[in-house]
This record gives structure tokens, sequence and C-alpha cells, in this order.
């Protein structure tokens, strides 16, 4: 069995599960306004602000210092893909940095909106806050598409299984 190295600490792996099930749970069973639905996206919207703190507090790739996606390290990335070269990071690439930290946002978004629609008496019923809150759920869709995607071929250039290491915390050390 090939030696690993621990990458992803428990509460990088908890964020990251707990975030996927919530969106997953408010977005395909819930219905919006139920009481559910509202706990979930309270739940989300709290380990994002323990994902944040972490972010600071962690260590190695769970922290923003390591793998912030700066305009030079995406254009760095960009540019290595182009040439087909792989980019090999224990942490997140600077392109799934910035779909993480996209997704991050757009989850703490729906959070606001949401509470905005149920919790704010101005707000409540208000047509155009319920279609940002939409809009921002099916971007988030598509970026959760894009990064499952992109988990899955990455794993395949990269012979690293990228979502099992989310799970067992675990990847190939680098070449």
């Amino acid at each position: 069995m090939d030696q690993t190295v621990r990458v992803w600490d428990p509460v990088v792996r908890l964020f990251h599960w707990s975030l996927a099930v919530a969106f997953f749970a408010n977005y395909f069973v819930t219905e919006e306004g139920e009481s559910w639905h509202r706990w979930i996206g309270y739940y989300a919207v709290a380990w994002i602000v323990v994902r944040t703190v972490w972010g600071f507090v962690g260590r190695g790739a769970a922290r923003w210092s390591d793998f912030w996606p700066t305009p030079a390290r995406v254009v760095a990335h960009l540019r290595a893909l182009r040439a087909g070269r792989d980019v090999h990071r224990l942490g997140h690439s600077p392109l799934g940095a910035l779909v993480m930290i996209l997704m991050m946002t757009a989850m703490f978004g729906l959070g606001v909106t949401g509470y905005m629609l149920e919790e704010i008496d101005m707000f409540w019923g208000e047509e155009w806050l319920e279609e940002v809150h939409a809009w921002i759920a099916n971007g988030l869709a598509g970026l959760v598409g894009l990064h499952v995607l992109a988990a899955l071929v990455e794993s395949i250039r990269l012979r690293d299984n990228l979502p099992l290491s989310m799970i067992t915390g675990r990847r190939k050390p680098l070449p």
C-alpha cells in the first residue's frame, strides 16, 4: 500500500461534509420556509463561521495563508494547466481554493437572504429577495457540480483519490 500523509484535519473534513449534506438537503429535500430548511441553513452558516476562524488558527492546509487564491497563484495554475503540467499541492490548488471560497460565500449569502426572508418582517415575502436567494442557490448548485467534476478529473489526472482524501484526511505525498 502506498504511503500517505495527513492533509485534512477533522475540522476541515466535518466542515466539508456538513456543508455538502446541508446544501443537498436544502436544495433537493426540504421545502423553502419549512423549519428544517431554516435550521439546516443556520447549521451551515455556523460551520462557515467555524471554518473561517479555523483558517486562522488551524494548521497546515487548513490555513488561509496556505492556499489563498492570489491572482499570481491563480495565473500560475492556469498557465501550468494550459501547458499540460500537473499542479501538485497537498492542500487546495489555487483554482480549487477559488471555487471553495466562492461556494462558502454563496452558502453564507443563502443564510443571510434566508434569514432576511424568514426573520425580518420588512423582507417577509419580498419577491426580489426570494429571487436573489434562488439565484444564489442555483449558482451554488453550478459551483458544486464544477467542484465535483474537477475533483474527479484531477483525481484521474494526478492518480490520487481526492474525494477519498476528504474522508480519510490523507493523500499521497507530493512527487
